[in-house]
């Protein structure tokens, strides 16, 4: 009687996770130095990079902040968005499938 393992090696096959757009959406009463505040601090731009997307923002209605996995993308909207309510600001972040 040949021996076999309780154990079988199967091959399984891993989808990479889904990635999300993060979407800065502009507003009359969210301050430019804020927008960038957060760019730096929350999505690590740049300051010079922080300043182009913050004018994109400005310019166009929204712009693409970064792009992640649905866990991060919802945990910086949130702490954006923390940020901008400390401060009084209406901000608003969205995230759509990329």
């Amino acid at each position: 009687m040949p021996q076999t393992s309780g154990a079988t090696r199967q091959r399984q096959q891993i989808d990479t996770p889904k990635r999300y757009h993060v979407y800065l959406h502009n507003d009359d009463f969210t301050t430019m130095d804020m927008v960038v505040k957060i760019l730096v601090e929350v999505f690590f731009k740049s300051d010079e990079e922080a300043v182009k997307l913050m004018l994109q923002v400005h310019h166009s209605g929204k712009a693409i902040a970064g792009t992640y996995a649905y866990d991060i993308a919802a945990s910086k909207i949130h702490k954006a968005i923390g940020m901008a309510r400390a401060e009084g600001y209406p901000l608003q972040l969205t995230m759509e499938p990329e």
